[in-house]
């Protein structure tokens, strides 16, 4: 029996003995070791409403061939546009194959994902993201939260497709890890500029399906500065207790995910919670709460989660786009009118990504909590202005 989506997560804030016990015996995940206990911390469990069941039925998500459309066919573009307008307004997630990313990229970047995550704890720490920060390793998220953690570790790093930082990932990853993580820091370099360049294409079809034409959308993500985040999910011995992901809409613009065969992904549709079944050569697509707002809220943002099983790692790659971060956040003129009025003030990514980081844990309501956020803000400002 599907569970009933959650209508609002919002994180509460641990008391100041909490905090102080926290500081004084730091719980720290580590996956090599509560891989195989039997008993979960209880950091990890989660409320009974809030469980998953492993196996929901599977979501029926389109597969969008990007063949015709990459090669220049007028007609292939109109037929992928117009699938991916159809799924961006049902629940916003479908798939992408003949996408044009090499294979053996893809290989590469899970194989030096295992050779990272397979360290020794200290070893990958010092990569260690710290507080307030969402570049960097995170053991789940102990540094952060005190209840319901995910039941993962994380490496995630910046990406920018401004000409002036066209090793920002290679440099990254060699700063924080040595120099010996060269060749690892170039396979990430080179996937992020490949996932850049395919969300580019994404963004011309949504541009098509919305009738503000390829062009516009391509242009405002063309400098984009994006996240890439690698997730790895290690067995648990009681998955029914705990996730890997909690329930969440990306507050970013576009993710592109790459899962591997042993899913664990799960969206929530018509208030059900559905699976989505890995595919081998296909990226996963989703729109993100940025583009929510650039859409006027015509195609949605869609609630998701993770699972975890008892016998097998799961990983994933995750592109995240997010524009520039001087580029306002404000839909076309054609996506607003006297039946379709303004939803969202103007924002920048940098502001929604320091309310995500230092104000609210993101979930299916994070635009309108950012939302209201602002406007106290913007009003607060006004008010201490000299009369």
């Amino acid at each position: 029996m599907a569970i009933d989506c959650i209508t609002s997560m919002i994180m509460p804030q641990p008391s100041n003995q909490e905090i102080k016990e926290q500081d004084e015996h730091p719980f720290v995940f580590d996956a090599s070791v509560l891989r195989h206990q039997l008993h979960i911390p209880s950091q990890f469990i989660w409320p009974d409403e809030e469980k998953a069941c492993l196996d929901e039925p599977e979501l029926q998500v389109p597969f969008i061939d990007l063949g015709g459309f990459l090669s220049g066919d007028p007609l292939a573009a109109t037929q992928a546009s117009r699938l991916v307008g159809e799924a961006c307004q049902k629940h916003g997630f479908f798939l992408v194959v003949n996408h044009g990313i090499d294979r053996q990229l893809i290989s590469d970047a899970h194989l030096y994902m295992d050779h990272f995550f397979s360290l020794p704890l200290s070893h990958k720490q010092r990569a260690q993201r710290m507080p307030g920060e969402h570049c960097g390793y995170a053991s789940s998220f102990t540094a952060r939260f005190s209840s319901k953690l995910p039941w993962k570790e994380t490496l995630s790093f910046q990406y920018s497709a401004c000409n002036n930082s066209p090793t920002l990932v290679k440099d990254y990853l060699c700063d924080k890890m040595g120099r010996e993580f060269q060749q690892f820091g170039n396979v990430y370099q080179d996937y992020c500029e490949a996932m850049s360049n395919l969300s580019l294409g994404i963004m011309e079809l949504l541009g098509m399906s919305l009738g503000v034409g390829r062009a516009y959308f391509r242009e405002f993500f063309e400098e984009n500065s994006s996240i890439m985040r690698l997730n790895y999910y290690p067995p648990c011995q009681k998955p029914e207790l705990t996730l890997g992901t909690g329930p969440h809409c990306d507050p970013t613009s576009l993710t592109i995910l790459h899962q591997d065969q042993v899913g664990g992904l799960q969206v929530c549709v018509d208030n059900e919670w559905h699976s989505i079944k890995p595919a081998l050569n296909a990226f996963v697509v989703n729109v993100g709460d940025t583009f929510m707002a650039l859409s006027n809220g015509r195609y949605k943002s869609c609630l998701h989660r993770a699972v975890v099983n008892r016998e097998t790692t799961r990983k994933s790659l995750a592109f995240f786009l997010c524009p520039r971060s001087d580029k306002v956040v404000s839909p076309p003129c054609e996506l607003v009118d006297k039946l379709r009025p303004r939803l969202y003030p103007d924002f920048t990514w940098p502001m929604l990504l320091e309310f995500t980081q230092k104000h609210y844990r993101a979930d299916m309501k994070t635009l309108e909590a950012f939302t209201n956020w602002l406007q106290r803000k913007t009003q607060h400002s006004s008010t201490q202005l000299p009369t």
